[in-house]
């Protein structure tokens, strides 16, 4: 019995299956993101405090951060959610992150989509709104292992800072 022409045969059925498990985006920026982090800083003029858990998901092909503010609405939740997803964006090499928050923004539009170029220990995201952009930058110390997030409305080429805070390990 000749093997040869089975094996060759599951070796073609499988091999798909091989590299659709394999991670399609490896980035040690984001593998730095990775983890329970502390928010604390200030957002829009008021001090905070939010938790964040960052994961790899849907087979390592994006970063997805869930952030909760500590403080809370009359009803017990949270008065600040967000859903944020981080993943390739093939056409430019960069990033692209969709941003999904409790605040009744932009939600699915193109508004709540940033892009970005890679940086080696910063990742700056534009988002395009109506009448400004919205730079949102995740800069990572090395030797701190903190992250700073830094959130600026620019209007007429000024940017105006709304968000100041800095991720440490939960």
């Amino acid at each position: 019995m000749n093997w040869k022409p089975k094996i060759f045969a599951l070796l073609i059925l499988f091999s798909p299956l091989a590299a659709a498990q394999s991670p399609s985006l490896q980035d040690p920026l984001l593998d730095h993101m990775i983890g329970q982090w502390v928010l604390h800083g200030t957002i829009d003029g008021q001090e905070t405090t939010h938790d964040v858990t960052a994961e790899w998901v849907l087979n390592h092909e994006y970063v997805r951060l869930h952030e909760f503010s500590r403080e809370r609405t009359g009803q017990g939740q949270p008065a600040y959610e967000a859903i944020v997803f981080i993943g390739r964006d093939s056409p430019s090499g960069g990033f692209a992150c969709l941003w999904l928050d409790s605040t009744g923004g932009g939600g699915l539009s193109a508004q709540a989509i940033g892009h970005a170029k890679p940086g080696s220990d910063e990742i700056t995201f534009l988002f395009r709104l109506k009448n400004s952009v919205f730079h949102t930058t995740f800069a990572y110390s090395k030797s701190a292992n903190t992250w700073q997030w830094l959130m600026d409305d620019e209007e007429a080429g000024k940017l105006q800072p709304f968000a100041r805070v800095k991720l440490s390990p939960k």
